[in-house]
């Protein structure tokens, strides 16, 4: 059966809007990786403050929260991806799908949110965390096989393309510590129509709508960028 996205809804500012869990994970061995360090993608629940920081380059740096494990780091981590969340109302979707349980964490994400739609959220949207760290949302989470591995689900790569429901990175515009049950305020939403729903089907199954995300500017990923970019000159000659 096909995963069916969940609707895009308008920002209404809720209380209800939360990390339910602070998710991180260390480095284990996977047949689904050539990466010889293996992959840190058992994210798991955590009961005490995390500390988040900008981490660095990406190639260079990996998670954004300390004591997580980022270990393929041609493709992951580095400051556009420093944190990655996902949406527990999306993660209960696919579980009556899978019909199996997804705990937080299940998909590797670092921030297992309730009443966000994290999909849904705008590049260069900002969330507040509790007292702690100021988060911007950059780009979709692009699947890849050792996701499909850990999942151990047949053509998940593929069905998870098409549901266009990836969750969001983040990066870290300030520091500061998160824990879980904090709250989460979005404290800007810019005018623009790139959410990061958008996004990932611009740069997945439909490329024709790569020039329309450069109305994000600064605050794409600058693979999607430069992907936008190439795209529409390609496109002109």
């Amino acid at each position: 059966m096909p995963h069916t996205p969940r609707p895009s809804t308008p920002y209404v500012p809720s209380t209800a809007s939360t990390v339910l869990t602070v998710n991180v994970g260390r480095a284990m061995p996977s047949a689904h990786t050539d990466w010889p360090g293996g992959t840190g993608i058992d994210k798991q629940p955590v009961d005490r403050p995390v500390r988040v920081a900008a981490p660095g380059p990406k190639g260079r740096a990996g998670s954004g929260l300390a004591g997580d494990s980022v270990c393929d780091l041609r493709h992951h981590g580095g400051n556009d991806q420093a944190v990655y969340a996902y949406a527990r109302e999306d993660l209960d979707v696919w579980e009556r799908e899978l019909g199996r349980e997804l705990a937080n964490g299940a998909f590797g994400e670092n921030l297992t949110t309730s009443g966000i739609d994290v999909s849904g959220a705008l590049v260069g949207e900002r969330w507040r965390v509790g007292s702690g760290p100021l988060l911007e949302v950059s780009s979709p989470r692009i699947p890849c096989r050792t996701f499909a591995g850990w999942l151990g689900e047949r053509g998940w790569v593929k069905r998870f393309t098409q549901a266009a429901v990836p969750g969001a990175y983040l990066r870290v515009l300030e520091p500061g510590e998160i824990r879980s049950g904090d709250h989460v305020e979005i404290v800007h939403r810019p005018d623009h129509e790139v959410t990061v729903a958008f996004l990932f089907r611009a740069e997945t199954t439909e490329r024709e709508l790569l020039p329309r995300v450069l109305v994000a500017g600064d605050a794409l990923h600058p693979e999607a960028r430069d992907a936008a970019l190439k795209y529409r000159s390609a496109k002109a000659i």
